[in-house]
């Protein structure tokens, strides 16, 4: 069996729509703000463009957008954003799961969460998170982490209830020999992000994962490659982060970057090697390194 998996988030569509007075109030305004004068000059969408193009021409079996699909929450970003996540392929070739940017306030929530369900319905009749998708030996469980916060605060919670059932997704999949992806925004693992930044219940999540395990584990939030490891019953699960898929290079964060995953079996064996494709400084998409995960 071998399964390619494309993952890439942070994609920040712009330009925001211009808001009117009451769609500022509250935590809007300093996004905006924020907007304006830092990350509309950090994100480009012609550099998304190209990557998408790229991402495309390697012709993934399924891609994985992790949040932050939008900037403040707006009904005119989450139309636009839509729009833009048709382009990445069907809904049955294309997963997402929010981040802090689509939770920008509360009564957003729901709004983003229609809007994006063909690509969050998982296999049984229950809606919501987790959600389970089953493709060619592969298990992909979509996680929510993204809440309402203050502002200046961008972390995220899973909560109990979508704990308890992703064990039970892990132990399902498990069972049926399936090849488990995790995938959600915030970094789960303890330390993944600075303060006020991070998932509130990493430790709950690791012990979930070192009770039950994964064979991978997927985030962006950070806008930076990274990977680390959470110890299971059956070795190490990597987890991997992801740059932004819209930073242009020579910026305060990495050049946009999207990965690609080759899960490959072969009886009890498997094999997962990642590879990192990003934007070079005169504007090409290249490979910039290979790793061996597992």
């Amino acid at each position: 069996m071998s399964f390619l998996l494309a993952h890439l988030s942070d994609a920040h569509i712009g330009p925001i729509p211009r808001p009117n007075l009451h769609e500022l109030l509250g935590k809007r305004v300093t996004g905006y703000v924020n907007w304006l004068y830092k990350r509309a000059g950090q994100h480009d969408m012609g550099v998304l463009a190209r990557l998408v193009a790229d991402m495309r021409a390697q012709q993934p079996d399924h891609v994985l957008m992790t949040g932050d699909i939008v900037n403040i929450g707006l009904p005119a970003e989450i139309a636009l954003a839509r729009d833009w996540l048709e382009t990445l392929g069907a809904p049955e070739s294309v997963s997402f799961t929010p981040g802090n940017h689509d939770a920008y306030v509360a009564d957003v929530t729901a709004v983003v969460h229609e809007a994006f369900a063909p690509w969050t319905r998982g296999e049984t009749p229950a809606t919501g998170f987790p959600y389970l998708r089953r493709r060619a030996g592969v298990a992909l469980i979509g996680l929510d982490s993204g809440v309402p916060t203050a502002p200046f605060v961008a972390s995220g919670r899973l909560g109990d209830a979508q704990l308890a059932a992703l064990g039970a997704l892990l132990e399902q999949s498990r069972a049926e020999s399936l090849t488990r992806v995790v995938f959600l925004h915030h970094p789960p693992h303890v330390g993944g992000a600075r303060v006020l930044r991070g998932l509130d219940d990493a430790a709950a999540f690791e012990a979930v994962i070192a009770r039950h395990g994964a064979e991978l584990i997927l985030h962006g939030h950070n806008h930076k490659p990274s990977v680390a490891y959470i110890p299971t019953p059956q070795g190490q699960a990597p987890v991997v982060g992801v740059a932004s898929a819209s930073a242009k290079p020579g910026g305060h964060y990495p050049a946009a970057a999207y990965n690609l995953y080759a899960i490959e079996r072969a009886g009890e064996g498997l094999k997962v090697t990642l590879r990192r494709r990003e934007l070079d400084e005169t504007g090409q998409v290249v490979e910039k390194s290979v790793e061996t995960l597992r």
